[in-house]
Protein backbone atom coordinates (compact mmCIF):
# COMPACT_ATOMS: atom_id res chain seq x y z
CA UNK A 1 0.00 0.00 0.00
CA UNK A 2 2.70 2.69 1.04
CA UNK A 3 4.80 1.45 -2.27
CA UNK A 4 1.19 2.55 -4.41
CA UNK A 5 1.43 5.72 -2.57
CA UNK A 6 4.78 6.16 -3.41
CA UNK A 7 4.41 5.68 -6.88
CA UNK A 8 0.86 8.18 -7.26
CA UNK A 9 2.65 10.58 -5.42
CA UNK A 10 5.48 10.58 -8.00
CA UNK A 11 3.04 11.00 -10.64
CA UNK A 12 1.05 13.50 -9.37
CA UNK A 13 4.27 15.90 -8.34
CA UNK A 14 5.32 14.54 -12.10
CA UNK A 15 2.54 15.79 -13.76
CA UNK A 16 3.09 19.08 -11.92
CA UNK A 17 6.08 20.01 -13.16
CA UNK A 18 5.12 19.11 -16.57
CA UNK A 19 2.13 21.77 -16.55
CA UNK A 20 3.89 24.30 -14.67
CA UNK A 21 6.90 24.18 -17.71
CA UNK A 22 4.17 24.13 -20.36
CA UNK A 23 2.59 27.08 -18.23
CA UNK A 24 6.16 28.44 -18.50
CA UNK A 25 6.47 28.14 -22.61
CA UNK A 26 3.02 29.50 -22.70
CA UNK A 27 3.50 32.77 -21.13
CA UNK A 28 7.14 33.08 -22.77
CA UNK A 29 5.53 32.47 -26.03
CA UNK A 30 3.32 35.66 -25.40
CA UNK A 31 6.08 37.82 -25.01
CA UNK A 32 6.45 37.84 -28.98
CA UNK A 33 3.32 38.93 -29.75
CA UNK A 34 4.89 42.15 -30.21
CA UNK A 35 5.51 41.00 -33.53
CA UNK A 36 2.59 40.96 -35.06
CA UNK A 37 1.66 43.13 -37.86
CA UNK A 38 3.03 44.21 -40.83
CA UNK A 39 6.82 45.50 -40.19
CA UNK A 40 8.14 47.38 -43.35
CA UNK A 41 12.07 47.25 -44.53
CA UNK A 42 13.35 50.36 -43.97
CA UNK A 43 17.45 50.04 -44.81
CA UNK A 44 16.66 47.49 -48.47
CA UNK A 45 18.97 47.55 -51.28
CA UNK A 46 19.02 50.39 -53.55
CA UNK A 47 16.02 49.07 -56.03
CA UNK A 48 14.36 46.80 -53.13
CA UNK A 49 11.88 46.82 -50.26
CA UNK A 50 10.32 44.57 -48.35
CA UNK A 51 8.56 43.64 -45.45
CA UNK A 52 7.08 41.26 -42.81
CA UNK A 53 3.87 40.48 -41.87
CA UNK A 54 3.02 38.54 -38.57
CA UNK A 55 0.23 37.02 -37.79
CA UNK A 56 -1.34 35.11 -34.71
CA UNK A 57 -2.85 31.67 -35.17
CA UNK A 58 -3.23 30.62 -31.36
CA UNK A 59 -2.03 31.00 -28.17
CA UNK A 60 1.25 28.93 -29.23
CA UNK A 61 1.66 29.96 -33.18
CA UNK A 62 2.28 32.92 -35.10
CA UNK A 63 2.87 32.81 -39.00
CA UNK A 64 4.51 35.62 -41.27
CA UNK A 65 6.30 36.13 -44.37
CA UNK A 66 9.16 38.21 -45.71
CA UNK A 67 9.00 39.24 -49.00
CA UNK A 68 11.73 41.53 -51.12
CA UNK A 69 10.53 43.45 -53.92
CA UNK A 70 12.09 45.13 -56.95
CA UNK A 71 9.27 47.14 -57.95
CA UNK A 72 6.20 45.17 -58.13
CA UNK A 73 8.20 41.51 -58.74
CA UNK A 74 8.93 39.35 -55.95
CA UNK A 75 12.29 38.33 -55.69
CA UNK A 76 12.59 36.43 -52.36
CA UNK A 77 9.74 35.05 -50.39
CA UNK A 78 10.04 33.21 -46.99
CA UNK A 79 7.48 31.71 -44.84
CA UNK A 80 8.21 31.70 -41.34
CA UNK A 81 6.57 30.55 -37.94
CA UNK A 82 7.12 31.09 -34.14
CA UNK A 83 5.36 27.82 -32.96
CA UNK A 84 5.96 25.66 -28.88
CA UNK A 85 6.91 22.40 -30.08
CA UNK A 86 7.62 19.51 -27.57
CA UNK A 87 7.26 22.42 -24.75
CA UNK A 88 10.34 24.39 -26.80
CA UNK A 89 9.68 27.46 -28.72
CA UNK A 90 11.37 27.64 -32.53
CA UNK A 91 11.60 30.26 -35.58
CA UNK A 92 10.98 28.14 -38.44
CA UNK A 93 12.10 29.63 -42.28
CA UNK A 94 11.00 27.97 -45.28
CA UNK A 95 12.45 29.36 -48.76
CA UNK A 96 10.25 28.87 -51.84
CA UNK A 97 11.32 26.34 -53.73
CA UNK A 98 12.66 24.12 -50.34
CA UNK A 99 10.42 21.68 -49.13
CA UNK A 100 11.62 21.65 -45.61
CA UNK A 101 11.66 24.15 -43.42
CA UNK A 102 14.66 25.06 -40.94
CA UNK A 103 14.22 24.88 -37.38
CA UNK A 104 15.97 27.80 -34.68
CA UNK A 105 14.94 26.87 -31.28
CA UNK A 106 14.76 29.81 -29.02
CA UNK A 107 17.69 30.29 -26.67
CA UNK A 108 17.47 33.72 -25.43
CA UNK A 109 14.02 35.91 -24.92
CA UNK A 110 12.82 38.98 -23.08
CA UNK A 111 9.85 41.70 -23.26
CA UNK A 112 11.21 43.26 -26.25
CA UNK A 113 13.58 41.06 -28.05
CA UNK A 114 14.54 37.14 -28.18
CA UNK A 115 17.26 34.94 -30.03
CA UNK A 116 16.65 31.60 -31.57
CA UNK A 117 19.92 29.28 -32.99
CA UNK A 118 20.54 26.25 -34.85
CA UNK A 119 24.34 25.45 -34.96
CA UNK A 120 23.96 22.80 -36.89
CA UNK A 121 22.84 25.25 -39.92
CA UNK A 122 25.30 26.90 -42.55
CA UNK A 123 23.92 30.16 -42.61
CA UNK A 124 22.11 31.55 -40.29
CA UNK A 125 23.23 30.04 -37.52
CA UNK A 126 21.56 32.66 -34.96
CA UNK A 127 18.40 34.84 -35.28
CA UNK A 128 17.90 37.84 -33.13
CA UNK A 129 15.50 40.39 -33.14
CA UNK A 130 15.23 43.41 -30.97
CA UNK A 131 11.76 46.14 -30.89
CA UNK A 132 12.95 49.50 -30.14
CA UNK A 133 9.19 50.88 -30.52
CA UNK A 134 7.76 51.42 -33.58
CA UNK A 135 11.07 49.86 -35.06
CA UNK A 136 12.37 46.27 -35.28
CA UNK A 137 15.97 45.23 -35.95
CA UNK A 138 16.35 41.29 -36.91
CA UNK A 139 20.26 40.47 -37.09
CA UNK A 140 20.95 36.92 -38.95
CA UNK A 141 24.48 35.31 -38.63
CA UNK A 142 27.08 32.57 -38.17
CA UNK A 143 30.65 32.15 -39.41
CA UNK A 144 32.16 35.23 -38.70
CA UNK A 145 28.92 37.12 -41.13
CA UNK A 146 26.01 38.64 -40.25
CA UNK A 147 23.09 40.77 -41.98
CA UNK A 148 20.68 43.55 -40.48
CA UNK A 149 17.10 44.10 -41.15
CA UNK A 150 15.56 46.90 -40.10
CA UNK A 151 11.97 47.32 -40.31
CA UNK A 152 9.54 50.02 -38.82
CA UNK A 153 5.35 49.11 -38.40
CA UNK A 154 3.71 50.00 -41.75
CA UNK A 155 1.09 53.00 -41.68
CA UNK A 156 -0.67 53.46 -44.51
CA UNK A 157 -0.43 56.31 -46.34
Amino acid sequence: MKTRFTIFFMLLMSMGRIASAQESTTQQFKKLEWLIGKWQRTNPKAGQSGYEVWDKISGTKLTGKGITLEGKKTVFEEQLELSVQNNQIFYMVRLTGDPKPVAFKLTSISKNAFVCENPEHDFPKKIAYTRNGNTVKAVISGNGHSVDYEFSIFKEK
